[in-house]
């Protein structure tokens, strides 16, 4: 698993709107300097969001993007798999792959998979209200122990 530039700040521009939820729209200018993200960026990834239901853009002078979900309807692994595909560490791991034919990758398999297995039940538990939640009580460090 990897995540990519667009998976970065998709997730930051999630947390974002979740931290401004109460307020509505932000525009695209205002996410983008929040996160530190070069605005044409900022288009595609939110496009891409919209795409997938989790944002919604409003039109107009006081246009702009919103969360389309309550924050605790979103998990940081739903995100990660739209943006970036799937959370296993390699390959083989994989749904229905199943023509492995490399006995050493045969032997190492059960492993990769219960770190993916891992991963998956971390990403899947985490949504933006716990995040916005902890970054409001001022612990912005996430710990968790495997």
């Amino acid at each position: 698993m990897r995540i990519t530039y667009k998976g970065d700040y998709a997730l930051k521009s999630l947390l974002d709107l979740t931290l401004y939820y109460d307020q509505g729209v932000s525009t695209i200018h205002d996410i983008a300097k929040r996160i530190n993200a070069p605005v044409k960026f900022l288009e595609q990834v939110l496009l891409e969001l919209k795409s997938a239901g989790f944002v919604e853009s409003r039109r107009g002078k006081v246009g702009g993007y919103m969360l389309a979900k309550a924050p605790d309807q979103i998990t940081l692994g739903q995100v990660v798999r739209f943006i970036d595909g799937p959370i296993e560490p390699i390959a083989c791991v994989g749904k229905g792959y199943d023509n492995c034919t490399d006995l050493y990758k045969c032997v190492f398999r059960p492993i990769w998979s219960d770190v993916g297995s891992a991963i998956s039940e971390i990403v899947d538990n985490i949504t933006f209200e716990k995040l916005a939640s902890k970054i409001q009580a001022g612990k912005n460090k996430v710990l968790y122990q495997i």
